[in-house]
């Protein structure tokens, strides 16, 4: 991409304080910020933010894993819910992130995921060895939203184990916990290249972005 996405420049905008803005209808019901970054974008993180007591930038780790671990130990103790989402997810709907919570409260777990739309095939050697049911696949998508004491248990265990998931869920569901899907859209894409940068402007320029209620930046429990 260039450059560290989080910090790139969307609209005029960078790219975190456009995430952010998802989260400003939930600003009463959130205690805490955790902002997990690369070490070296910390200061420029911190200016773009400015002070709050209720908001932190911490340094993340080698792996994904280890960045939502570091985020984990700075939670206030009041804190029963953690929503964990990526930075780079600019455009999740605030209904997505209230059906994520009230998932994760009545069960525990909960993600945002959208159908899988794509005929998906297993390949094994370059050639096609099974065509897989969609009907059952969902894309993962974040927020990813537990209960506290879960998404502890399930670091715990992960580290105990030496096992490395490519999603917070993932972890959750070794212990044999249910984990709730909730929809999501398409619309919430991760950007990673420079291609999806440039779908992000389209959908800017299109006001496709959802909407946001105006306000002071929101205090999420965690992003990374």
């Amino acid at each position: 991409m260039g450059g560290r996405k989080t910090l790139l420049q969307l609209a005029g905008k960078p790219l975190l304080l456009h995430t952010l803005d998802r989260f400003l209808p939930f600003r009463e019901r959130i205690c805490q910020t955790i902002i997990v970054a690369h070490p070296g974008d910390l200061r420029a993180i911190e200016e773009i933010l400015g002070e709050s007591a209720a908001l932190a930038v911490v340094p993340g780790g080698a792996r994904r894993q280890d960045s939502v671990w570091a985020g984990l130990a700075r939670l206030v103790p009041e804190a029963e819910l953690v929503a964990i989402h990526d930075a780079v997810r600019p455009f999740v709907a605030p209904e997505a992130i209230a059906a994520a919570l009230a998932a994760a409260e009545e069960t525990g777990a909960a993600i945002v995921a959208a159908p899988m739309k794509p005929t998906v095939k297993r390949v094994a050697d370059g050639r096609i060895v099974a065509t897989l049911d969609r009907r059952d696949l969902w894309c993962a998508q974040t927020p990813q939203v537990f209960r506290r004491q879960l998404i502890f248990e399930a670091f715990q265990a992960a580290t105990r184990d030496r096992f490395e998931a490519t999603d917070d869920a993932q972890l959750v569901e070794r212990l044999g916990r249910p984990v709730a899907i909730v929809p999501g859209s398409d619309l919430n894409i991760k950007l990673t290249t420079p291609e999806d940068l440039a779908v992000a402007e389209a959908i800017l320029a299109r006001h496709l972005a959802p909407n946001a209620a105006a306000g002071s930046p929101p205090h999420v429990t965690a992003t990374s």
